[in-house]
């Protein structure tokens, strides 16, 4: 699955408006801040709010293994040398799975 597609899934999930007119990576944000692109794959505070909107936990674990799910979804990443990227990624792919089951 690419970015993109994780990222609209992850935006319908989370009931954000997905705006075509960016070509970059990244959604805009539906409401007072339509400018602002939302992309929770580069941005830690974005990553944040999406965990929070869908009740995503996360726990970054010593032995290199981050664990991200709900009550119904789990997944265990191994993270690399950027285990902030890898904790933003496993929040989207936790959204996306969330994402794939709404109509």
């Amino acid at each position: 699955m690419t970015d993109k597609e994780l990222l609209e899934l992850a935006d319908k999930a989370a009931g954000i408006e997905y705006n075509t007119k960016h070509d970059a990576l990244g959604l805009a944000l539906a409401g007072n801040i339509k400018s602002r692109l939302w992309n929770p794959l580069d941005d830690d505070g974005d990553a944040l709010r999406l965990a929070v909107k869908l009740n995503i936990f996360v726990c970054v674990r010593k032995d290199g293994f981050i664990n991200a799910g709900t009550d119904e979804i789990m997944f265990l990443y191994r993270f690399s040398d950027d285990p902030c990227a890898d904790t933003r990624r496993a929040i989207v792919k936790v959204a996306a799975a969330i994402g794939k089951n709404v109509p």
